[in-house]
């Protein structure tokens, strides 16, 4: 099993899982865009983007697919909501919202706000995608209420891993100034992690192209 990661994107999420499983894999970190800076990564990814997972013949590229791809073929661990558990709906949900809610308006702020040239850059886009994630967090605000620690089933999961990742990544562009008592909580709990903190560390370390 192998896993193409860039320092602190989207493919933070399968590292870390990676480390919370204690699966053997190969680490190999990139320079960002990978598509310019590894030589061949286009013929292993077309999409150029990151995350890539192999396993065998398999080729995943969406970060909370191959969380949930691991924790469904990596059994038995803790990380997996079965469907029999009542939470297993809102696994499912925090999964996909991962994306498709919350990251996705993140992706328009780091454009516009630091991947741009100077000239290209919106701060109105930056501002009016930046209020759009803030209040679709209001879901993980409302369900970290009454401290509770993790989003569902009473355990850290896949669902914590992925939601995480979006708040680590509103840290790195400035968004967690204006997140809620406890959202800030969660952040700062989950990357005291020791999953987590050995996935930080071995991001640093810079791959040589095969």
């Amino acid at each position: 099993m192998k896993l193409y990661h860039c320092k602190n994107a989207r493919s933070l999420r399968p590292l870390w899982a990676l480390e919370e499983l204690g699966i053997d894999y190969e680490l190999v970190n990139m320079a960002f865009p990978p598509r310019a800076s590894y030589p061949g990564y286009l013929t292993i990814n077309p999409l150029g983007t990151v995350p890539t997972l192999t396993d065998g013949d398999l080729t995943l590229t969406e970060s909370s697919g191959i969380c949930q791809y691991l924790a469904e073929t990596r059994q038995p661990n803790t990380l997996r909501v079965d469907p029999s558990e009542p939470a297993y709906g809102d696994y499912i949900n925090w999964l996909f919202r991962s994306d498709a809610t919350l990251t996705f308006p993140q992706t328009i702020v780091l454009r516009y706000s630091q991947l741009e040239p100077e000239a290209r850059r919106i701060p109105q886009a930056v501002e009016d995608y930046s209020v759009w994630y803030l209040s679709r967090l209001r879901s993980v605000e409302s369900a970290l209420q009454d401290g509770r620690e993790f989003l569902c089933a009473d355990r850290f999961t896949m669902a914590d891993i992925t939601i995480h990742y979006a708040l680590f990544l509103g840290r790195s562009l400035g968004l967690d100034a204006r997140y809620k008592p406890n959202c800030l909580r969660y952040l700062d709990n989950l990357m005291a992690r020791p999953a987590f903190q050995r996935a930080m560390t071995k991001q640093d370390i810079r791959s040589t192209p095969a």
